[in-house]
C-alpha cells in the first residue's frame, strides 16, 4: 500500500503563505474550470442549526493534475464568543490514478482560509479599477483580515476601512493589519459612508440579510462579495445585481443555489434563465472582465472544489520541498 503523508496546520502554515504564488496558483484553477474536462460535483451542504454552524464537502477532478482533493470544512459562528475559530476542516488528497490516499491536510480551515482570500485577489486583479487606492472590508474576521492581505497583493492599495457590528473587533483588526502591511487602516461605524468612499468593497461575513445598498454604489466601484455560501446567507440588496455594469459568478449553477445572484433571482431582479459570463472565461482570456474605468463591477465567490484540488495540490508540493510532515503507512 502506498505511503500517505500527514501534514498538520503547523506543516502547512509554515509552507503555505498568503503570496502570489498561492493567487497564481487559484487562477490556473479558474482557468482550467473554463477549459473544460472537470469533474466538479454540487457541494454537500449540512446545516446545523441549534449550534448556528454549517458543514460543507466539496471536490473536484482537474485533467492535468495528478490528484484530487475532497475538502470537509465547518463553520460555526458561535464559536468566537468562546474562543475558538470560526472555521475548520481538512483535506484529503488521493491520486487521480488509483484512487488511493495520498496525503492528509489537517489544516482546521487554514487552506481554505488562503484559498479563499487568493479568489478575492484572482477576482480583484480581473475586475478591480488598475487605480485602486482604497478598500472597505465588511468582517473583522480572519477572512476579512485575508482578504485585505490578497487585494494588497494585485492593487496598490493605500487606505482601507474595517467595518463589523462589534466596532471594537473591526478596531482590532485595523490596527493589526495597519502593522503588517504597512498602509493606513481605520475601524468606521457608518458603513454607507465606508462603501462610498472605498474603491473596492470586500465582504466577508455570514449575514442573512442585505449590507450593502444598490444606491450606496458609485461608477467605478469594485465589489467582491464571499460570504454568501449557504441559501440563506446574502450579503448585497438584491438590486445590487441590477445596478451593475458587470456581474461575475465563480461558478453560476452555485451563485444560483447559495450565492448573491440567487437572491437577485428569487427577488425577480434577474431573469432566472439569463447566462453570465464565469471569472474562469475571463482569466482565460475568452471574454473581457472590466473593460472601462467608470464600470461597477461585482464578483459574487461562493468557493468551488476545483480551488481545493488546486490548494491541497500546491500546498503537498510545499510542504515537500520544505521536508515537512510525517510518513504513515496504511
Amino acid at each position: 500500500m502506498p505511503e500517505i503523508k500527514i501534514l498538520n496546520e503547523a506543516d502547512l502554515r509554515d509552507s503555505v503563505r498568503l503570496d502570489i504564488e498561492a493567487v497564481d496558483c487559484v487562477e490556473r484553477a479558474f482557468s482550467l474550470l473554463a477549459a473544460g474536462g472537470v469533474e466538479m460535483p454540487p457541494i454537500m451542504s449540512m446545516l446545523i442549526p441549534p449550534y448556528h454552524g454549517e458543514v460543507d464537502v466539496k471536490t473536484a477532478f482537474v485533467p492535468g493534475i495528478d490528484s484530487y482533493a475532497i475538502k470537509m470544512a465547518s463553520g460555526f459562528f458561535d464559536n468566537p464568543k468562546q474562543g475558538l475559530p470560526s472555521a475548520s476542516g481538512l483535506m484529503v488528497l488521493f491520486s487521480a490514478r488509483t484512487g488511493f490516499v495520498e496525503a492528509l491536510l489537517l489544516d482546521n480551515g487554514y487552506l481554505t482560509d488562503i484559498r479563499t482570500a487568493a479568489a478575492g485577489a484572482v477576482a480583484a486583479r480581473h475586475l478591480a479599477p488598475e487605480t485602486a487606492r482604497s478598500a472597505c472590508i465588511v468582517g473583522a474576521g480572519a477572512q476579512a483580515r485575508l482578504q485585505l492581505q490578497a487585494l494588497c497583493l494585485v492593487r496598490p492599495i493605500e487606505k482601507a476601512v474595517f467595518w463589523a457590528r462589534d466596532i471594537a473587533k473591526a478596531q482590532a483588526a485595523a490596527e493589526e493589519m495597519a502593522a503588517a502591511l504597512g498602509i493606513g487602516v481605520s475601524a468606521a461605524s457608518d458603513l454607507e459612508m465606508s462603501v462610498r468612499d472605498a474603491d473596492v468593497v470586500i465582504t466577508t461575513t455570514p449575514s442573512a440579510e442585505p449590507l450593502i445598498r444598490a444606491d450606496w454604489l458609485r461608477a467605478g466601484h469594485h465589489v467582491t462579495a464571499m460570504g454568501s455560501d449557504q441559501e440563506h446567507k446574502l450579503e448585497l440588496e438584491p438590486a445590487c445585481l441590477a445596478a451593475a455594469d458587470l456581474y461575475v459568478p465563480d461558478s453560476q449553477s452555485q451563485t444560483e443555489l447559495l450565492g448573491e445572484l440567487h437572491h437577485a433571482i428569487s427577488a425577480g431582479i434577474v431573469p432566472a434563465s439569463r447566462q453570465f459570463d464565469e471569472l474562469g472565461d475571463i482569466v482565460a482570456g475568452k471574454v473581457k472582465g472590466r473593460t472601462d474605468a467608470q464600470q461597477i463591477t461585482i464578483c459574487d465567490l461562493t468557493g468551488t472544489g476545483i480551488q481545493d484540488t488546486a490548494i491541497a495540490t500546491f500546498a503537498r508540493e510545499r510542504a515537500e520541498v520544505a521536508g515537512a510532515g510525517t510518513l504513515f503507512n496504511a
